[in-house]
């Protein structure tokens, strides 16, 4: 029988197969070679003490033990006794498309962009030509918005679903094995499209279907049911059940169901700009030493305050990162933020935002419940016409926090440019005040982040969906459309990749037990 036990390591130790091996047989005390196999469950570190200690969970097999590796993958079908058609192939459209075929449903994937090898060419002519395509960009295309931005797998919804099924998913499909035991699991940008592309193989060998360049622009509806989906190439298509899955940037899905009078509801968000350093600094920071050394990580960080009466905190922090356009209209610009899988980039970028809530999008309550998106989109194009292009407007920080315009600006990894601007004429008094407070507060917790070698890069606005699609708790269902299953961060019930993954899986577990309902009742 194997033995689970916790390690306390140096990085040097942890890093070493052989030193963990030693550790294990002196807390056993048993010889080294009597150990057969160490499966490694968690890693973590503790970087607040004056040294820093890695913590390993541990399954450890002796000699003559089974050794047994409790991987958690679908168990997919050929045969399938119905269909779901499936609208975007994000994280949430490829676990809900695998969850139907491990439950004998045909998935039907309608993608409005394009696979993720041709989808590469448009980000490039993003960063090289300032263009974007309106359907292939950073956020639309095979595998969403996580594909080109980073690939966290940072979630907190473990009592939603099964993140481990999601983990070893992933793993099958090429992805390093670590992120299965890591506390703060990360891919990378430079690795996520070929597992895109082998779980959508994956999923076509399994029968499924996926079209590419396939925009939902009208659905039929009639008697409380979606009949059928109309795609803006003409094609009609009859459906039997449908998983909304677009993301949170397909705005027209939301312009479509306010249209057709479907139920949706303006729900808050956060807004703001990516705050960029180099990732020396963060490393000399957060591991209280002038150099990391080759045994730790690109340090990271989690800042979180109340200013003014609202949530100020950090988003999606990219070590060695980069900070990439995020904008899907010709007249916006959007910024987000990503990481290689190695992070060895010399700069290092957050989110940095500020709660958005139901009273600061009064001005446009005449757009009922698009009256958040209606406030996100003017900001974006704020931004948009203070340089006249996707070149970002910028401020360092310590003159943003002074309300001075910066004379210079330093290097920066957003490859489209930077001009520099009053982000205060960009965004609402309301963020900036907070965002002041909130950067002087982060100076304290995190002695030289309050520096003005560090830059301010607007805006960050597609933090979450501005639109909620309501559906029941139980049945996962829409409440006037029975056959329609809004799912994902698009839909307001996700917020990244593994949440969305788990959202896909239960959206189709949902729909399973309403056909299976079904077939008894008749």
């Amino acid at each position: 029988m194997s033995t689970i036990l916790q390690l306390k390591l140096t990085p040097k130790e942890a890093s070493e197969a052989t030193s963990i091996r030693e550790a294990v047989a002196q807390i056993l005390q048993l010889p080294v070679n009597s150990i057969a196999h160490i499966e490694l469950l968690r890693k973590s570190m503790d970087a607040r003490g004056r040294n820093i200690i890695i913590n390993l969970k541990v399954e450890v097999f002796l000699e003559g033990e089974e050794i047994k590796r409790n991987t958690d993958l679908f168990k997919l079908q050929k045969q399938h006794e119905s269909t779901c058609h499936i609208i975007g192939l994000g994280p949430a459209g490829i676990y809900a498309a695998f969850q139907c075929l491990e439950q004998g449903i045909k998935p039907i994937i309608f993608e409005r962009g394009k696979p993720v090898n041709e989808r590469i060419h448009d980000i490039a002519a993003i960063n090289k030509q300032r263009l974007i395509h309106p359907e292939s960009n950073y956020c639309y295309g095979e595998g969403g918005a996580g594909t080109y931005s980073d690939g966290k797998l940072y979630t907190r919804s473990t009592k939603r679903g099964n993140v481990k099924k999601v983990l070893d998913t992933f793993v099958q499909h090429g992805a390093d094995e670590k992120i299965a035991y890591e506390a703060q699991p990360h891919i990378g940008t430079n690795k996520l499209p070929k597992i895109i592309a082998r779980m959508r193989q994956t999923i076509l060998d399994h029968g499924g279907e996926i079209y590419f360049g396939k925009k939902l622009s009208d659905i039929i509806v009639k008697d409380g049911q979606i009949k059928t989906l109309v795609c803006e190439d003409g094609s009609e298509h009859p459906c039997e059940q449908v998983i909304l899955a677009t993301g949170h940037s397909a705005r027209d899905i939301f312009y479509l169901l306010q249209k057709r009078d479907i139920l949706i509801e303006a729900k808050p968000f956060a807004l703001g700009v990516r705050i960029e350093h180099s990732q020396e600094l963060i490393d000399s920071i957060q591991y209280n030493k002038p150099e990391r050394g080759k045994y730790l990580p690109p340090a990271s960080y989690k800042l979180v305050t109340q200013a003014c009466g609202r949530g100020v905190f950090s988003f999606c922090m990219c070590p060695g990162g980069v900070i990439a356009s995020a904008s899907t209209g010709q007249n916006e610009t959007v910024v987000n933020g990503w990481s290689s899988s190695a992070r060895n980039g010399p700069y290092s970028n957050s989110g940095l935002v500020v709660e958005v809530k139901p009273q600061n999008w009064q001005t446009y309550a005449s757009a009922g419940s698009l009256a958040a998106l209606k406030f996100q989109e003017e900001i974006e194009k704020r931004a948009f016409n203070a340089t006249g292009s996707i070149e970002a407007p910028a401020q360092r920080v310590e003159d943003f926090i002074q309300n001075r315009v910066s004379s210079t600006l330093p290097r920066t990894s957003y490859q489209p440019g930077i001009t520099s601007r009053d982000l205060s004429e960009i965004l609402p008094s309301f963020i900036t005040e907070s965002m002041r407070d909130g950067l002087v507060e982060f100076g304290r917790k995190m002695k030289g982040y309050r520096t003005n070698n560090a830059i301010l890069v607007g805006v960050e606005s597609r933090t979450s969906s501005p639109v909620r699609i309501p559906r029941d708790k139980e049945t996962l269902q829409h409440p006037q459309i029975s056959n329609l299953y809004p799912c994902g961060e698009g839909a307001g019930y996700a917020g990244g990749i593994v949440s969305a993954a788990i959202d896909g899986m239960r959206c189709a577990e949902a729909l399973q037990i309403r056909s299976s309902e079904k077939s008894t009742q008749a």
